[in-house]
């Protein structure tokens, strides 16, 4: 067997087990399954909103779903296990079987459609698509599509984060087809990026630092001022003594050349008067 054909068979193989288990457990709130194939046999994970009825009373239903799994579908000693599904809104399978079971009941489409719609993006979706298809109207089949927020269709991110799923319902004038596509909140796409915020504690570290190196700025500060404040009253000022040497040396220029006046001479004994009456002060 090629390899080409071995995957085509497990795929095929994957949506027959997936069609019977939503046909099975329609009352439970079927919401997919996943396949592990592993050395001691094949290990199956069935997602419902009521675990407890594909469980049964005392393990009863799901050991006769594992038996008809074996004999039906040829899967090696099958481990069943059931995960209960936290938001329904954000399964396709769900809210395909919704949208059919509406149908079913004669709601009209578009109301089915955009009442499942606002569902979903109420529960936090990035964006989802709903398309149901068939004699909406006249004897002509054709579809119509309901769509909200943002859902891309090729690339890596939808591959990997987007859920779908596909439901028909017979009705009387003709089978119906529901297939719901939804991107999950939690979905990462490489052209938006995420800025990080810092943590309470790193923030609390940093405030505490800043205080710290503050305080000891301000305790370095206080002696140097003091230490200048008592400078600045001891020494005089230099503007000072600089002005009364040039004075002093413009008299003694104006007396070499005998243009000294009276007024400039009273002026520079006063001055050189003043630190000796601070000196006997003192």
């Amino acid at each position: 067997m090629s390899v080409t054909k071995h995957f085509i068979e497990e795929s095929v193989k994957k949506a027959q087990i997936d069609e019977f288990l939503q046909r099975v457990l329609d009352r439970a709130g079927y919401g997919g399954v996943d396949i592990t194939k592993t050395p001691l046999g094949t290990h199956i994970v069935i997602y419902a909103m009521r675990p407890g009825l594909v469980i049964g009373r005392g393990g009863e239903t799901i050991r006769e779903l594992a038996k008809t799994l074996e004999e039906k579908f040829n899967l090696p000693n099958p481990q069943i296990s059931v995960s209960e599904i936290e938001i329904p809104e954000l399964n396709a399978h769900i809210v395909a079987s919704r949208i059919a079971a509406a149908l079913r009941r004669g709601v009209h489409y578009r109301r089915a459609g955009f009442w499942a719609l606002n569902q979903i993006m109420e529960a936090g979706a990035l964006g989802a698509e709903i398309v149901i298809s068939g004699k909406l109207r006249t004897e002509r089949a054709r579809y119509e599509k309901f769509r909200a927020g943002y859902l891309p269709k090729s690339g890596d991110p939808p591959m990997r984060y987007m859920r779908k799923a596909e439901v028909h319902v017979q009705l009387k004038p003709g089978i119906y087809g529901v297939k719901v596509r939804i991107m999950p909140p939690d979905a990462k796409f490489p052209d938006k990026l995420e800025i990080a915020e810092a943590l309470p504690e790193e923030l609390a570290e940093t405030a505490e630092a800043e205080t710290e190196e503050a305080k000891k700025a301000e305790v370095e500060a206080e002696p140097i001022t003091e230490q200048a404040k008592e400078e600045a009253e001891e020494k005089p000022p230099v503007e000072a003594e600089y002005k009364a040497e040039a004075e002093v040396k413009t008299l003694e220029g104006e007396k070499e050349t005998g243009e000294a006046s009276e007024e400039t001479e009273k002026r520079v004994e006063a001055e050189a008067e003043k630190p000796e009456e601070k000196e006997e002060t003192k």
